[in-house]
């Protein structure tokens, strides 16, 4: 290469120089390379590793080390000074070893910290290799290790460095806890897998060519790291078809994923839908350009069938009273038994093959095939019996129970012959403390001195003798899924049992899926599912007892008495006088949750991860799960983004 040529280069590395310079004043930002040893004090670091030679990122080098020959260059390390200095001499000369037969050889000196380099020696290498956009540069690198805290940026960083010593790359960062694991689980491989020197080159060779396309789509301009954004992309598409995609087609997948990353970039929460949306009144020119549907074909998509799960039964049961309200204005297809994500994902795209304008997956475990049913199809409506999943374009669906739970726990204090009331919760996972504690509050309105012996039926133990030997005459059992199976005996609802352990039905919550669905397939008919829309955000419904998507089924053995109460706080409920969590609450330590002059958002409800004074027992963690139990709290678990994830297969 002549001095002609690396002079020229020179002169394009000091105007962009310039202009980065300028960039960062105009914007208030430190203009020149970050100095360690002014932003690294002695009792920040707990540590020091020598890493040796490896292959540095160039764009994870920020600063020097130093402050000596920080002047000379802009925050993007490209040159400042002027060509007529020695230091463009200096720069020039390794322009020319660069190109030439030589090339530059001797690796840079540098510190690591908090995932960031600074250089020790070789700013000017760095400087010219950055000027030809090098991806790497090799070094040896020291890490200062930052004192462990509980701060989110130093977590962050030592579950990075549990990543390293597997993976060995410092390409991949991400912006919330977790992440790396995840990673590691989605690409095939056991927690303690150390990358072999193929496996690591296969991905980063498909991971840059992620990154180049999701930059190519403002991927920088996001405020999400390409991991996090691969990350989610692996939750639609499949590792290998980073290898086998063409250009276009892998433009194409990411946009189809992009209001996603976008929600995630903005760490919004879903929109809850805590009523039914009013029909659209319309003028004139609304009947004029018309585009509502007259006709709809919609599917419902179950991981069993009718006969064999009670879940599944009442959600066909809803399918049925659809049917029924709508007649011939829909056209109706069932698909059963889905239970493996693969059948999942066939399912999902016959089900569109067969002309499936509106889906509903009646389970969580669906998720998944819904998530990539939206990508591939954004003009199908898709919806997921499930609770606290955001993700664009894809909505869910469930009930606020804890209002049904309230009554029924106010009957459980009416009728129980002693303070302690037993309770069997389900799953440690979203929506399930808000009904255990709101039957509480429920119960410790008719007494205040009532109890609620808790226990979980997702763990190990017999409720039954537990609670005989408390003396327990009142017991809470799950809800029900649908009204007509709400008496059918030992299993749902509260009951009251004799001295002979006879068991007397007393009050079930239950739901009313068809109440729900015929509500959501008119809302379409009427031009109401985009008025619930909002651009970037994922929608939850998450009706009441005011929708008549939930209710309270009483026995026929409830004393006249306390079956009136039920039904005036019911009414109370439903019309919005009365509100379950709208008092003075505290947790089991004796922290105030609520202070009884504003209730509680829906928000603070969905996310509630702890009990009531008043509730005896605890939130299992998820090693006291049984093994059947812990795929549901994987999806939505309280606690589930610090779950270790399973592996899925090797995938490179």
């Amino acid at each position: 290469m002549s001095v002609t040529e690396a002079t020229d280069q020179y002169k394009r590395a000091l105007k962009q120089g310039q202009k980065d310079y300028r960039a960062d004043v105009l914007r208030g930002r430190y203009p020149y390379p970050q100095v360690l040893d002014e932003i690294l004090v002695e009792t920040m670091c707990a540590g020091r590793v020598d890493l040796g030679l490896i292959e540095i990122p160039t764009d994870q080098i920020v600063g020097t080390k130093s402050a000596g020959r920080k002047s000379a260059f802009a925050s993007s390390f490209m040159p400042l000074l002027s060509l007529d200095t020695e230091f463009a001499v200096k720069w020039v000369r390794l322009c020319e070893a660069h190109l030439g037969s030589e090339g530059i050889r001797d690796p840079i000196k540098c510190y690591e910290y908090m995932g960031r380099f600074y250089v020790e020696e070789g700013n000017k290498r760095v400087s010219v290799l950055k000027s030809y956009g090098a991806p790497t540069i090799p070094g040896f690198v020291t890490r200062m290790i930052p004192v462990e805290t509980q701060d989110l940026a130093v977590q962050q960083y030592y579950e990075f460095m549990r990543f390293y010593r597997l993976a060995g790359i410092y390409q991949v960062q991400f912006n919330r806890l977790g992440g790396y694991a995840k990673l590691q689980a989605a690409l095939g491989f056991e927690a303690g897998h150390i990358w072999t020197k193929e496996e690591r080159k296969a991905f980063l060779s498909s991971f840059a060519r992620f990154r180049d396309a999701f930059e190519k789509q403002g991927g920088k301009e996001l405020g999400i790291t390409t991991a996090s954004a691969l990350l989610m992309w692996l939750g639609v598409n499949e590792f290998q078809d980073l290898r086998e995609m063409t250009a276009s087609e892998l433009t194409k997948s990411i946009t189809a994923i992009w209001p996603d990353l976008k929600l995630t970039a903005a760490g919004s929460p879903a929109t809850i839908s805590t009523v039914p949306p009013e029909g659209e009144k319309g003028g004139i020119l609304a009947k004029v350009f018309d585009s509502k549907p007259t006709h709809l074909k919609v599917a419902f998509v179950h991981t069993s069938n009718p006969k064999e799960s009670v879940w599944t039964r009442a959600h066909d049961a809803g399918r049925q009273y659809l049917e029924e309200a709508m007649g011939e204005r829909i056209t109706v297809r069932s698909y059963e038994d889905v239970r493996s994500a693969q059948e999942a994902d066939r399912v999902m795209e016959q089900a569109v093959t067969d002309g499936a304008q509106v889906i509903f997956a009646t389970a969580p475990p669906l998720i998944g095939a819904c998530r990539k049913v939206v990508a591939r199809h954004p003009h199908v409506k898709v919806l997921v019996c499930s609770l606290d999943m955001s993700y664009a374009g894809l909505r869910t669906y469930y009930s606020r129970i804890y209002e049904s739970k309230f009554i029924t726990g106010a009957i459980a204090g009416a009728m129980a012959r002693e303070d302690t009331i037993g309770y069997i919760a389900n799953y440690p996972i979203f929506g399930v403390p808000a009904g255990i504690n709101a039957f509480a509050l429920g119960a410790q309105m008719v007494n205040p001195n009532a109890k609620i012996l808790l226990h979980w039926s997702c763990t190990a133990g017999d409720p039954g003798d537990l609670f005989e030997k408390r003396g327990v005459t009142v017991i809470s059992n799950r809800e029900s899924p649908s009204p007509e199976q709400a008496a059918a005996g030992w299993g749902w609802g509260l009951s009251l049992f004799t001295p002979e352990r006879q068991e007397i039905p007393l009050a079930a919550p239950c739901w009313n899926w068809g109440t729900f669905y015929e509500k959501v397939i008119r809302g379409i008919f009427q031009g109401t599912w985009d008025s619930v829309k909002e651009s970037g955000t994922a929608i939850n419904y998450w009706w009441g007892l005011s929708s008549g998507v939930i209710d309270v089924q009483l026995g026929q053995d409830l004393p006249e008495g306390v079956a009136r109460m039920a039904r005036l706080l019911k009414q109370a409920i439903a019309s919005g006088a009365l509100d379950p969590f709208a008092c003075k609450i505290f947790d089991q330590d004796g922290h105030m949750r609520c202070d009884g002059k504003a209730p509680l958002t829906p928000e603070e409800i969905v996310k509630m991860d702890w009990l009531c004074q008043g509730v005896e027992g605890s939130i299992p963690g998820f090693e006291e799960l049984l093994p059947m139990s812990r795929s549901m709290v994987r999806l939505l678990g309280l606690y589930r983004d610090s779950i270790p994830p399973e592996t899925e297969g090797a995938l490179l």
